[in-house]
């Protein structure tokens, strides 16, 4: 009997907290980050205008969601830059 208490309190917080976690509302971002090699600031129509190369799709994605103008890359090569991105370390 002595197990009993510790196996009922826990028992009724597992349920309680599973009631907490069906109300709460889903808050989280959508984040979409694009890592791409070879691929400068004036590449994409977006910022450039005067592209070459036609970036429908990214164009309407900047359009309707954020752009970050001043980012700067962990490494000048595209190892560690994925390394740092996905650990969140300095590689």
């Amino acid at each position: 009997m002595k197990g009993a208490r510790p196996a009922s309190a826990a028992l009724f917080l597992s349920l309680t907290s599973g009631l907490v976690a069906i109300g709460a509302e889903n808050s989280h971002p959508n984040i979409l980050l694009i890592l791409a090699d070879d691929l400068g600031y004036g590449d994409v129509s977006c910022y450039n205008g005067e592209s070459k190369v036609p970036t429908p799709h990214l164009d309407r994605l900047a359009a309707e969601g954020m752009r970050f103008t001043d980012a700067h890359s962990p490494a000048t090569v595209c190892t560690p830059t994925r390394y740092s991105l996905m650990t969140g370390q300095m590689a």
